[in-house]
């Protein structure tokens, strides 16, 4: 496993909640939290922008991205806007094949098991995503092949869910220095389903994501005490 340094939570004037990571070859990246499921990257000076939506952050004031990575097709993953204000000519974008359709410039199409390499140094690894509960399938059906990633930088493995619940296929994950589960129901996970996820894929560090937004309150507290003992829980504001 990976060696991590972590800092409080850092502010830029964009005044967005960050945590700076030390990767296990000493590098750095700065995890920056801005809603819901939307998150960026910086590695070296680069940004990878995880489901931009435009409502959650200004990204037209923020840095272009070098790398975009959507998860699946649902609007509060994919956002056309929020990724225009974002993109450069050299921009990346990384995507299940759903959302693939949906871009008007070329897109690496990912379905679960695909490996990219977008940008040196940052290798890419898309997993499955998709309900397993009676009655929530429909949500996100194993057959529409969303995705969740787990990103490597310098020996760092960072995994971003997307939306799903704790399927065997992501419980068999390996090797997670930090993991972004989502936990609101009933579209994602309960706080039971993200505590077994969490204690089968045992990162370092758990960030839940993707909590709220529905009439079901996510027990963050209750979350971080099923967690007690088992790995770091850390709770950002991303409501």
């Amino acid at each position: 496993m990976s060696i991590l340094s972590f800092f409080g939570c850092g502010r830029k004037a964009s005044a967005y909640p960050q945590d700076k990571i030390t990767t296990a070859e000493g590098g750095e990246v700065t995890i920056t939290f801005f809603k819901h499921a939307s998150l960026s990257l910086e590695i070296d000076g680069r940004y990878i922008y995880v489901d931009p939506v435009d409502e959650y952050a200004d990204y037209g004031s923020l840095p272009k991205a070098d790398v975009v990575l959507v998860t699946h097709s649902h609007y509060d993953h994919l956002d056309m806007a929020a990724i225009d204000r974002l993109r450069k000519p050299e921009t990346v974008a990384v995507c299940d094949k759903t959302s693939a359709e949906a871009f008007e410039f070329d897109c690496v199409t990912m379905t679960p098991g695909s490996i990219s390499t977008p940008i040196e140094g940052v290798v890419i690894e898309a997993v499955p995503a998709y309900n397993i509960s009676e009655g929530h399938t429909q949500f996100h059906p194993r057959e529409r092949e969303d995705c969740g990633y787990v990103i490597t930088v310098g020996g760092t493995r960072i995994y971003i869910a997307g939306d799903t619940e704790n399927n065997d296929d992501i419980k068999a994950l390996k090797d997670i220095d930090i993991a972004f589960l989502p936990v609101n129901q009933p579209y994602t996970m309960t706080v039971e389903q993200a505590v077994d996820a969490v204690k089968a894929i045992a990162p370092r560090v758990f960030y839940p994501y993707h909590y709220g937004g529905t009439e079901h309150t996510t027990d963050l507290d209750g979350l971080a005490a099923g967690l007690e003992g088992v790995t770091e829980v850390r709770i950002r504001p991303m409501e």
